[in-house]
């Protein structure tokens, strides 16, 4: 008997085991239709009729639209800052502005490098690892509510900066530091205008810059070990 109730506990847990497995597999395809298709990382939503259907969004320090390799993980000062980003004047009935930095052609779902938010409405620009007053991060992919930066490995890769326009300011709508999935459906509903940029990074240059011309394996070790583990933002 003791053995054969040994048996079905272990069969039970191996089981409950499949199962949260299984949960967790679903949960994970779940947030990646709903990144996907909740107008930030995907399709917009209808934006209002009378609002500007896009922002002009610029990066003139970024020589050929070429991220410069001091804002990805290869840069020589650990964490790397935030890049810096232009953009127009959003429309009329702009609460406040959220920037994302994400890359799309990542395996199953977006990758999210950052995401910031509660930036002022009058604010057109950010400067190299910084935010304005009250402007808010959420956590990233990395799990992480900090900027996350790219470190493409191989091969050059094209990464997203996209500006959003929202009709609202979020302050105790959203928590300090929100979740990522939670930040992304929220700020989905109030989208009323975007403009978006794309950047290169070339870890091949990223290496020889910061390595002096050693392996290209020992610096691909060493810039993912200084990869931010806590938020330059926080309080």
């Amino acid at each position: 008997m003791r053995r054969g109730a040994r048996f079905a506990r272990t069969k039970g847990g191996a089981r409950l085991a499949r199962i949260r497995g299984m949960t967790a597999s679903v949960t994970l395809l779940l947030a990646g239709s709903l990144l996907g298709g909740c107008g930030l990382l995907g399709k917009p939503q209808p934006l209002s009729a009378d609002a500007p259907l896009t922002m002009t969004v610029t990066t003139p320090d970024f020589a050929n639209r070429v991220l410069p390799t001091q804002y990805t993980c290869y840069g020589q000062h650990q964490p790397a800052p935030s890049p810096p980003l232009f953009w127009s004047q959003p429309p009329r009935g702009t609460r406040s502005i959220a920037v994302v930095i994400d890359d799309s052609a990542a395996p199953i779902s977006p990758r999210v490098y950052w995401i910031a938010f509660d930036i002022g409405p009058d604010t057109t620009d950010l400067q190299p690892g910084a935010l304005p007053p009250h402007a808010r991060v959420a956590y990233n992919s990395a799990g992480t509510a900090s900027y996350d930066p790219p470190c493409p490995i191989g091969s050059p890769h094209t990464y997203r900066l996209t500006v959003y326009a929202l009709n609202t300011f979020f302050d105790k709508a959203l928590p300090q530091n929100p979740q990522l999935l939670t930040a992304w459906t929220t700020i989905a509903k109030h989208v009323i205008a975007r403009g978006t940029v794309s950047v290169l990074v070339r870890p091949e240059n990223a290496r020889s810059h910061r390595s002096g011309g050693s392996s290209g394996s020992a610096s691909v070790n060493d810039a993912l070990a200084s990869r931010p583990r806590i938020s330059q933002f926080a309080p």
